[in-house]
């Protein structure tokens, strides 16, 4: 899977779509803890981030959202600016 950006101690991946299901997501990691982020709506749509790591995911998320609903269409992964 994919790494698109490293912040905080923040992992930010992206597994291929072949293996996924919609909506369109992103998978955060934080230490022990893991969650599937939309990308359109920011929820979470299945397990849970500390709600701080959460805040940032989810504005770095807004930042990039073009990108990554590209990537999500495009499988054509990249890396992305990490959250200043």
């Amino acid at each position: 899977m994919p790494v698109l950006s490293r912040f905080y101690g923040i992992i930010i991946r992206m597994y291929f779509q072949q293996a996924e299901h919609n909506p369109p997501h992103i998978h955060a990691i934080y230490n022990e803890d893991m969650a599937a982020i939309d990308i359109q709506t920011g929820d979470v749509l299945e397990g849970h981030l500390p709600p701080k790591a959460l805040a940032m995911v989810r504005e770095w998320v807004d930042i990039h959202q073009t990108d990554l609903l590209r990537m999500w269409e495009t499988q054509e992964f990249k890396t992305l600016s990490p959250l200043e």
